[in-house]
């Protein structure tokens, strides 16, 4: 066997061997966030409708001897617990879990990506491809370009075509990279919820308004939101999130970096979606108390 044949056979190997590894390792993650969706069930509070229960049984039968003894005083203690017990099985209340549970179950996603990045030495940038509106109609071998994804270079080459990204692929050979689903593409959809409409039909002046309240007001993953234009830049100041502890971490995570916290992707899905444009973050800074965090980023021309 020629020097050559034997080089290419130990490079393959050597691919194969990785690829065995990070599936592995997909395994244990997913392993392990199963068993954190396990403790978000467990932290739920208990049941508004034991509570109704509890209230509606003894009104019903403060009713039944309010009949039998003609008495108003029953009468009235009846329909006062049943009512209460009608409200307690309609109006449930909002469960809430720790906000340390919710950047639990974010970190496998970001551990596996940090692995991925470290085994094939990517030293470049993240861009979020900005997705076909849905109710727009692509051929069956394009269907892949309506979902959101990101592109994770392998260095600071170009960027893949339209017909590589329909295909759906994760490892990508030109140019090198990765495509991945956006950490923050759960929030994306549950902001599309609260908006009533995709964000692709938004103009990027409306974002500025409407992101903000939501985050805050209605999903409650921040105590304050900012954010600014610069003709292609955007600046996003997040203060108090749930996800703060993703870049202060002891893991040091360098994808959080590339990506942004689940929070920060979901708006750069969504400056994607809205503006057409490939986004990528520039760079994210956060405070010395680790409450603040600053990301800048930048929307570039999408390429054929």
């Amino acid at each position: 066997m020629c020097p050559e044949t034997s080089k290419k056979a130990e490079e393959k190997t050597a691919e194969t061997t990785t690829i065995q590894h990070l599936i592995e390792t997909i395994k244990q993650l997913q392993g392990e966030v199963e068993n954190l969706k396990q403790e978000l069930r467990k932290a739920r509070s208990i049941p508004s409708g034991k509570i109704g229960f509890a209230f509606a049984v003894p009104g019903i039968l403060a009713l039944v001897a309010a009949v039998l003894n003609n008495s108003t005083i029953l009468a009235f203690i009846g329909l006062g617990l049943t009512f209460w017990g009608a409200l307690f099985f309609f109006v449930r209340p909002v469960r809430y879990v720790h906000g340390s549970l919710i950047d639990s179950t974010a970190l496998p996603t970001y551990k596996t990506i940090d692995r991925i990045i470290a085994d094939f030495k990517y030293k470049g940038r993240s861009y979020y491809i900005p997705p076909y509106p849905k109710d727009v109609y692509l051929p069956e071998y394009l269907k892949g370009l309506k979902d959101p994804v990101v592109f994770i270079s392998a260095d600071t080459g170009g960027m893949p075509s339209l017909e590589e990204l329909a295909k759906s692929k994760f490892l990508l050979a030109n140019p090198n990279g990765i495509c991945v689903a956006p950490p923050g593409l759960g929030i994306l959809t549950q902001l599309e919820k609260e908006l009533g409409k995709d964000t692709s039909k938004l103009q990027l002046t409306e974002l500025c308004e409407t992101l903000p309240p939501l985050v805050v007001e209605n999903l409650r993953l921040a105590g304050e939101l900012e954010m600014k234009f610069e003709e292609n830049d955007v600046y996003l100041r997040i203060f108090d999130s749930v996800y703060k502890s993703l870049y202060a971490g002891e893991e040091k995570l360098k994808s959080v970096h590339l990506l942004g916290c689940p929070l920060a992707s979901a708006i750069a899905c969504v400056l994607a979606k809205a503006s057409g444009k490939m986004v990528t973050i520039q760079r994210i800074d956060t405070s010395v108390d680790g409450r603040a965090v600053e990301v800048r980023y930048r929307m570039v021309e999408s390429q054929t």
